[in-house]
């Protein structure tokens, strides 16, 4: 929902009543992750997607339907075997959608966190999406500290036992389904319990980090690259006359600074976690030994290096002295980027992206045409039963 949390916002804020499909469950090629979404307000807009085509026309009538009778409702989508032009998922997989009526002023935990979410504010929206524990619908605003919304005075440790869990997906987050019993405790969508609720938790967070180390015009390309993958992108650099703004445009922070210096300070701030992505550019032992020294430490969601492979086997040796072990040594990317050929700045980009989708995605670097495995490695086939 975050790709199309403004225009929901602008919505809410006009007290116009809309509809939002969420996909929340996916199990072999689907195209879109959970927490894509498609909306539709009374006047018949749509904005945002659910399947990049596939199922658009159902599920606009879907949302249409739930304007029509203020019901929530969980469909499923797959592909038909046979019929390929029915309804349906042409590439294969299987998506979980729930198409849920938004009445501002209605639903206090979804309207707190559409607040939030419009803040920045990291939340979770939770929904009830299944079973017979809670109405379908309700809604949850999970923060750090608080929440917002109730699922009713009956729910009580359900309730609790919710915010808990979904406390526990924000502060790593992630978004997923999970299903609790009506006494709050965890168990399986088809388990023993008869009472139960499954819940989508939706976690909004800041933007990951990638932060470029070194002034270069090689780190002008992986910046635009970085701000196209969604990362908040910093560059940082030293040298005052190379790290300027007029030469990263695009950048949303440039900072002059020793980078080991700056690593240190973002971290004893908070600013890093594990999906921050650091591409070191400067290829100059000065700059990189004392960085390395402190980055392959940290849990760091991905650590690269520019240099060729002399300057990466000389750069570990340096680092071997420094006292990092092997263990740590062999987290760093290096030399960073896959092997595309490329030769130019822009090209040079595409390959440490690249590298970067894989390993946070799982990703085998080969081309799809040369094996007949998953094309998303990240999602894992869980599909559950609908009624």
């Amino acid at each position: 929902m975050q790709d199309i949390a403004d225009q929901l916002n602008v919505w809410h804020r006009a007290g116009r009543a809309f509809a939002v499909a969420t996909v929340v469950s996916v199990s072999g090629s689907a195209p879109r992750d959970p927490g894509a979404a498609l909306a539709v307000d009374g006047g018949g807009e749509a904005v945002g997607s659910v399947s990049g085509g596939c199922v658009e026309g159902a599920v606009y009538e879907l949302c249409q339907e739930a304007l029509s009778t203020s019901a929530a409702s969980l469909h499923r989508f797959g592909f038909s075997d046979e019929d390929a032009f029915a309804v349906g998922l042409t590439c294969g997989g299987i998506i979980d959608i729930f198409v849920q009526p938004v009445v501002p002023g209605a639903e206090p935990g979804l309207d707190t966190g559409l607040a939030y979410v419009r803040s920045g504010t990291p939340v979770a929206l939770v929904r009830a999406v299944d079973g017979t524990a809670v109405r379908l619908g309700a809604t949850l605003a999970v923060t750090a500290d608080a929440h917002h919304g109730s699922l009713g005075p009956a729910a009580a440790a359900l309730e609790r036992a919710a915010v808990l869990h979904a406390r526990a997906m924000l502060d790593a987050g992630r978004s997923g389904l999970f299903t609790l019993a009506s006494d709050g405790r965890p168990c399986a969508p088809d388990g023993d319990a008869t009472v139960t609720a499954t819940f989508f938790a939706e976690s909004h967070v800041p933007a990951p980090r990638m932060i470029v180390f070194g002034a270069i015009d090689f780190a002008a390309a992986v910046a635009r690259a970085g701000g196209f993958l969604g990362y908040h992108v910093t560059v940082c650099d030293a040298r005052p006359v190379f790290a300027t703004r007029r030469r990263f445009p695009t950048a949303e922070e440039v900072v002059v600074d020793w980078p080991h210096r700056y690593l240190e300070a973002e971290a004893e701030a908070g600013r890093l976690d594990g999906r921050t992505a650091l591409c070191v550019l400067t290829h100059d032992a000065k700059f990189d030994i004392p960085l390395l020294e402190r980055a392959l430490r940290m849990p760091l969601g991905f650590v690269g290096a520019m240099g060729s492979r002399r300057t990466h086997h000389e750069r570990l040796d340096r680092l071997r002295e420094v006292g990092l072990s092997e263990l740590e040594l062999s987290r760093l990317r290096s030399p960073i980027g896959l092997d595309l050929g490329a030769r130019t700045p822009e090209e040079t980009a595409v390959a440490v992206a690249a590298e970067i989708v894989a390993h946070r995605r799982g990703g085998t670097c080969l081309p799809l045409s040369s094996h007949g495995g998953p094309i998303h490695h990240d999602h894992e086939a869980r599909p559950r039963r609908i009624a």
